[in-house]
């Protein structure tokens, strides 16, 4: 097999329409639900199978974990946003992407360049220092790869989602707490997490059936106390109720109501239905999906090119940085008011030690 870098090629609405109806965006989609279906009623505490593969992806991710936790935040105390260290970090682990990949089974050295930059956009974006769905999409491609190339298999799929999509999971709310990583556009699209959204998707999964647990449930403290371990969902309301101090309905208005919902069955086919929707229906994230010879491309390709590390996918380039490369608030940006990092404006409002891993402070929104 002949592998390509991949690079970045929708830019308008008719191409976006093009990806809806290829066989990539059919691939993404069949994985999604398959590593769905797979974790139905599993724990994250549940014992499960793991391959020499799998074991090689936990450890490049404790490498990467502990990559970040040797670059510390600069001191950016008059800013709320990005801190300009994430750059570091960024290019420390993609110069060692190379090494981190040579530790995987079976995974030919030539498919390298290619899959690795998946692998180094999951972490967030280098110029913008911010994160979203459409990183933690990178992550999923980075996986699908490795499964296309014999790294991982299907008989891996709950291990996939438990431990390795769990554990990258934990390391990015390393890294949004250490360089206070932006959320990806306003937040507000889906009004579910500043950050992620397959979490909830299959850990909706995990409680599909479950005799006693409700979608109304992510309300009680008790509950969110005595199952975050074993649940993603709960696990990550109870993070988000940890940075804000004001009520779900205030900032995550979808999430209170998709917890009046009465089973999670239909909360997880509506995650399903969101996830095409409002992630890989949506030109602002998809416009910097990559496209190489593993996730290809078959679509008509434009001749005008644009920038798109710094456009909105409506034709025009933003320059709304300083001198730092920080965002400047403005409100005729087309593609809505930049937000500025939750564990920064925690910062700003509470005096106190920098906050890191788990020394994080509320939100006081109320």
């Amino acid at each position: 097999m002949s592998f390509q870098p991949p690079r970045k090629v929708i830019l308008i609405p008719e191409q976006l329409a093009h990806f809806q109806q290829s066989k990539t965006h059919q691939e993404i989609i069949a994985f999604i639900e398959e590593l769905n279906e797979r974790v139905v009623g599993v724990k994250l505490t549940d014992e499960c199978a793991q391959s020499s593969g799998v074991k090689a992806i936990l450890d490049i991710l404790d490498k990467v974990e502990q990559t970040a936790k040797e670059i510390p935040p600069v001191d950016n105390k008059a800013s709320r946003f990005g801190n300009p260290a994430f750059r570091t970090f960024y290019d420390k682990v993609s110069e060692l992407s190379p090494q981190l990949h040579s530790t995987l089974p079976s995974l030919p050295l030539d498919a390298v360049p290619e899959i690795s930059a998946y692998f180094c956009e999951s972490w967030g974006n280098r110029t913008r220092i911010d994160y979203g769905s459409g990183m933690e999409l990178n992550f999923l491609c980075w996986i699908l790869c490795l499964e296309r190339l014999g790294v991982v298999t299907k008989e891996d799929y709950v291990a996939l989602v438990v431990r390795v999509f769990w554990r990258y999971i934990q390391v990015m709310r390393v890294l949004q707490s250490t360089y206070w990583l932006e959320p990806a556009g306003s937040h507000g699209v889906w009004g579910l997490d500043d950050y992620h959204f397959l979490p909830f998707l299959w850990g909706s999964a995990q409680l599909r059936g479950h005799k006693h647990l409700r979608p109304k449930s992510i309300h009680d403290n008790e509950i969110l106390d005595e199952f975050s371990k074993d649940y993603m969902y709960f696990a990550c309301i109870q993070f988000i109720n940890s940075v804000k101090t004001a009520s779900l309905r205030w900032h995550s208005p979808m999430l209170d109501d998709i917890s009046a919902v009465r089973t999670w069955d239909k909360v997880n086919s509506g995650m399903l239905k969101m996830y095409r929707a409002e992630v890989l229906g949506k030109l602002p994230v998809i416009q910097h999906f990559l496209f190489g010879s593993l996730l290809s491309w078959d679509g008509p390709l434009l001749s005008v090119p644009i920038d798109v590390d710094d456009a909105c996918g409506h034709g025009h380039a933003h320059s709304d940085r300083g001198a730092a490369g920080q965002r400047e608030v403005g409100w005729g940006d087309c593609c809505g008011i930049p937000v500025p990092s939750a564990f920064g404006a925690a910062q700003a409002e509470i005096s106190g030690p920098r906050l890191m891993g788990s020394n994080i402070r509320p939100v006081p929104f109320d």
